[in-house]
């Protein structure tokens, strides 16, 4: 899990620890990643106090200080057993098969990444990276290119298809992450749904007359 970012835009508070459903963020994204990886997470943070969030993960610090959203997924290949599934702490929303389909992905590939409708048209901060990213982006952070996909063209990278992940969800929900307050509010108003939608399905229907 990557705890990147000054969370300006959310008033400088970490993303992660805020709620969704009652649950911290940070623990909803640890739940989803033990269980599709069968292993605990590591968390890259680099906040003073980010032990205490969750003492029973490993916690680290960017090996490489102030070098953004590369910087910390660099971390996570460096520090992690390879290959990795990266996912940003504020993606409330991340399943455990959209993680599988990932880290599955890896088989032909050095990187594989979801496609999505966002601007960049596919997600590097929800991603499968394998052993052979390294040398290539410390080529990249060593050139000053911080583009969390700049080292691509180095790497045998695969797209996992818009169609591909739309079969395991909505990719406007599976990628949403909460950037501000408005952004919780909204995070807040899909768990909702969503649960309200788990308990309709769940009711016996009423026997006709």
């Amino acid at each position: 899990m990557l705890a990147g970012g000054g969370a300006t835009r959310f008033g400088g508070g970490p993303k992660g620890l805020a709620t969704v459903g009652g649950r911290r963020i940070l623990d909803h994204l640890a739940a989803t990643l033990a269980e599709a990886l069968g292993a605990a997470p590591l968390l890259v943070a680099n906040a003073p106090d980010a032990q205490a969030w969750r003492p029973d993960l490993r916690t680290v610090p960017d090996t490489r200080p102030g070098l953004g959203s590369l910087g910390g997924i660099y971390t996570a290949v460096v520090e992690a057993p390879a290959p990795v599934v990266c996912v940003a702490w504020d993606m409330p929303f991340v399943t455990a098969p959209i993680i599988r389909a990932l880290a599955a992905g890896l088989t032909e590939a050095d990187v594989c990444v979801p496609a999505s409708d966002g601007r960049r048209g596919v997600e590097p901060l929800c991603a499968a990276y394998g052993p052979a990213c390294r040398q290539a982006m410390e080529r990249a952070l060593d050139r000053g290119d911080l583009r969390a996909i700049g080292f691509h063209p180095d790497v045998r990278v695969r797209i996992l298809p818009l169609d591909a992940v739309r079969a395991l969800g909505d990719p406007a929900e599976l990628f949403f992450n909460v950037n501000t307050v408005d952004d919780l509010a909204a995070a807040e108003e899909i768990w909702r749904t969503r649960a309200s939608s788990r308990s309709s399905a769940g009711r016996t229907p009423e026997r006709p007359r």
